[in-house]
């Protein structure tokens, strides 16, 4: 592991304790943890559904962000809860981390989840007919590509799983997102330790994640299979696009807003906060940011204009 992934799975762990310090599941959320689909140790899942709803739920599956090598579904258990709490059955799985698991093992176990949902919807009520897809952070990068997974059988193609037959989301939200690597990524892994730390924080690890994800960073095909623009097309559901003024990933947003208006697909790009006063990267996982829940209630509208199947309150 890189010395950069190894010291965020620390910094990290810290900020997600300190945040959700105190916090308990809501006495209104029924949950059923740790549900296994499939035989790694990280190939687990929560479900968690409002009490007072019952039947087939509209489903919103959460794919935690983490830079591809840190997260799993308990440090976004309070996030996904809240949004039961919004009218939704929420899936929320950890998936397997790079580097000890390389890509596309991530992309893989996506899959693997959606399989679980299609085979289990009838125990946890699951309205299959109306699935969300919401990721984050790297999250909102796999997001992305498991949505050109579903309806581009020009990226499908380069793995060999595949998602469920006929499957599409019916919408998906990209929140505070990275979608390619960057640029330069082949000079900064070029650059000495001395002259990365000349560069800001985030553009000095980006390329040690790189590293961990992929077996070759270098390589063109596969720096090609995880850009999220190069593989959008005119077939991908509509998409709630979302970052913040102090979020350190806002400049990734527009790349895709233009390749999504390019081909034709329904985008609602929203930029929460302001330079005044900003926010700062994933402020809507804190379910106690005001400006955070207002980005969810927004997002939770959003998705649930796609189905009359409850009154999300």
């Amino acid at each position: 592991m890189s010395v950069s992934s190894d010291h965020v799975r620390s910094i990290w762990t810290q900020s997600d304790d300190a945040r959700d310090e105190g916090l308990t599941t809501p006495e209104d959320i029924k949950r059923f943890d740790d549900i296994a689909y499939g035989e790694d140790p990280m190939q687990v899942l929560d479900v968690y559904r409002p009490k007072e709803l019952q039947g087939d739920l509209p489903v919103f599956v959460l794919v935690h962000g983490g830079g591809w090598v840190y997260g799993d579904k308990d440090r976004y258990q309070f996030y996904g809860m809240s949004m039961a709490q919004r009218g939704f059955a929420v899936i929320n799985y950890s998936y397997r981390l790079a580097p000890e698991h390389k890509f596309p093992a991530s992309l893989e176990d996506t899959c693997r989840v959606i399989c679980w949902m299609l085979e289990n919807a009838q125990a946890y009520g699951l309205d299959t007919e109306h699935v969300f897809l919401a990721g984050d952070s790297a999250g909102a990068h796999l997001a992305g590509l498991f949505t050109s997974l579903c309806v581009n059988p020009d990226y499908a193609q380069h793995f060999g799983f595949s998602a469920p037959e006929g499957f599409r989301p019916t919408a998906v939200a990209l929140n505070c997102g990275i979608y390619a690597p960057a640029d330069d990524i082949d000079d900064v892994l070029d650059m000495s330790l001395e002259e990365r730390d000349q560069i800001p924080y985030f553009d000095r690890i980006l390329p040690e994640f790189m590293e961990d994800l992929l077996e070759d960073p270098r390589s063109g095909k596969l720096r090609s299979l995880i850009r999220v623009q190069d593989w959008i097309c005119a077939k991908w559901p509509p998409v709630y696009l979302m970052t913040a003024h102090g979020d350190y990933l806002m400049e990734a947003a527009p790349a895709i807003a233009q390749r999504l208006e390019e081909v034709g697909v329904p985008c609602t790009y929203v930029v929460y906060a302001s330079e005044d006063d900003p926010a700062y990267h994933d402020y809507h996982i804190n379910v106690q940011d005001p400006v955070g829940q207002k980005a969810n209630d927004d997002e939770a509208a959003y998705f649930h204009s796609f189905t009359q199947a409850v009154d999300p309150g």
